[in-house]
């Protein structure tokens, strides 16, 4: 028989998309063509196929051999595809049966001597060949980030030879076992190393228990860093599907997945020079950026109002739907991003306005600075505190506070509530869910109107204090929100006070 079809993984956002490598042999004179949108890295799998096969002692076709990738319309991109029309090759040319290779799927690039060599995206690869039923055999190097899906029966092999042994034989290769994660290896910095500040903890509590985004306010040097570094160690541990999410989308990056430590939440900080691109994610073959390598995780932006408006006006969108999508002339990505932000600023350009130390700003620098901040990204956050500075002398006096362990435990159980109650963060109510579990007695209800109408809040900002109310009645296991859960929450959003009281 001249005619073989393999199964192989297109990446396509973090998504694997099934792709049949399908190998025909007919006569004619000796040429290799692959159709299907190669890119340069696939059309130059030609030569390194050639030179694996003729290295591992195999014989090179010298007829007319057509390299088909279906779908076509789908781009592809890679060297992934390498393993699987080599042996796409050899079972068209007799060389191996293909009995067995309906039940696997194959990613993996070969080197010139035929050894096989990593990938990335493997993890979605390893999720859609357990949906489809398939081992997936790839380098020995992938194999712990895709024997992370425990449902996936992964083979990893070293060199092509052993591919093909397992092939002819039906066994050979032993499927790689799921590292467990190091519960060990995953650590936090603790909450306990805050003196003081017990406003900011207070508030760091509250958005940890809803998911809501943060705003720390401050002179320099008060802590308003290593406060928002310690939110990721009093958020609850990642459910399976958020840790794989999370996981899937380091997989398709250059960082990699981890597999001792792939349910740790990660944070990232990047620079206030970062490019929208960076941020959000894009580039000719669409990567993800920033805000999705922060998947269920923090987003730090500290110096806020450095980054260009541009810059942050594009998290405005997945702030609220937590996925970006990026489209390009030639495909479409698609990144979850459900991120929760936490963003850190000075209150003026020398940074000591409003503080015991002299400001040399004008009222003018003062203005132009906040307004670097547009008000349909800062209605999109939910607590805006002061950090204000602590006496040096003060804070050796100070006793340590309570441990990130002692904090996630209160975290951990207004979490529950919410799962048992609406099976979701608060932070995520909308429409009829705020009307059923927001509910205000009506001396509270007018009391919202009077703040709305005093700190001219938006709609968006409105509905934001009764989410936040309703995490801190979780804090508190208030049933109903309470007239102190409510005043609480009002108090939270101290940038609209002073934007009401002339500041804008």
């Amino acid at each position: 028989m001249n005619l073989a079809s393999i199964t192989c993984r297109a990446q396509q956002g973090i998504d694997a998309r099934e792709v049949r490598v399908e190998v025909h042999i007919a006569g004619g004179l000796p040429a290799l063509s692959i159709v299907g949108m190669p890119e340069t890295a696939v059309k130059e799998s030609k030569d390194r196929v050639r030179a694996a096969l003729q290295n591992s002692q195999f014989e090179f076709p010298q007829r007319r051999i057509i390299i088909s990738l279906a779908p076509a319309d789908v781009p592809k991109e890679g060297g992934r595809y390498d393993l699987a029309i080599a042996l796409g090759i050899l079972a068209a040319s007799g060389q191996i049966p293909q009995q067995y290779l309906d039940e696997h799927e194959f990613l993996a690039e070969l080197s010139l001597d035929g050894a096989l060599r990593p990938c990335r995206g493997v993890l979605p690869a390893a999720i859609a060949a357990s949906e489809a039923g398939r081992a997936l055999v790839l380098s020995n190097e992938n194999a712990a980030e895709a024997a992370l899906i425990g449902a996936c029966r992964v083979l990893p092999a070293s060199h092509l030879t052993d591919v093909c042994n397992h092939l002819i034989r039906g066994e050979g290769l032993t499927a790689a076992k799921a590292t467990a994660a190091d519960s060990e290896r995953i650590t936090y910095p603790d909450l306990a190393d805050v003196r003081g500040q017990n406003q900011a903890r207070r508030a760091l509590e509250i958005a940890a228990a809803g998911r809501h985004n943060l705003l720390l306010r401050g002179p320099p040097g008060t802590g308003k860093t290593m406060l928002a570094s310690r939110l990721p160690g009093i958020l609850p541990p990642m459910s399976d599907d958020e840790a794989r999410e999370a996981a899937a989308v380091l997989s398709i990056s250059n960082g990699g997945v981890n597999a001792r430590n792939w349910r740790q939440r990660g944070y990232r900080s990047p620079h206030h020079t970062a490019s929208a691109v960076a941020l959000v994610g894009g580039g000719g073959k669409p990567q993800p950026g920033e805000i999705s390598l922060a998947h269920c995780g923090v987003l730090f932006l500290d110096e806020l109002p450095e980054f260009e408006r541009r810059v942050l006006e594009v998290l405005r969108e997945p702030m609220e739907s937590g996925r970006i999508i990026i489209s390009r002339a030639t495909q479409q990505a698609e990144f979850p991003a459900r991120f929760q932000l936490i963003a850190a600023m000075n209150p003026c350009p020398c940074g000591y306005h409003g503080s015991d130390q002299e400001c040399h700003c004008s009222a003018r620098q003062v203005l132009a600075y906040r307004q670097r901040i547009s008000g349909p990204l800062l209605d999109r956050i939910d607590l805006h505190v002061n950090v204000p500075r602590v006496p040096p002398q003060d804070l050796g006096q100070m006793a340590p506070g309570e441990s990130s362990e002692v904090v996630r435990a209160r975290v951990m159980s207004a979490v529950a509530i919410q799962d048992q109650r609406q099976g979701y963060a608060n932070s995520m109510l909308s429409g009829e869910a705020i009307e059923a579990h927001c509910r205000l007695h009506d001396r509270d209800r007018a009391l919202l109107d009077r703040a709305s109408d005093r700190l001219q809040l938006s709609a968006r900002a409105y509905h934001r204090i009764l989410k936040l109310a309703r995490t801190i009645a979780d804090l508190h296991r208030h049933p109903l929100i309470s007239t102190t859960d409510l005043a609480e929450a009002i108090q939270y959003r101290q940038l609209d006070r002073q934007d009401a009281a002339g500041t804008r």
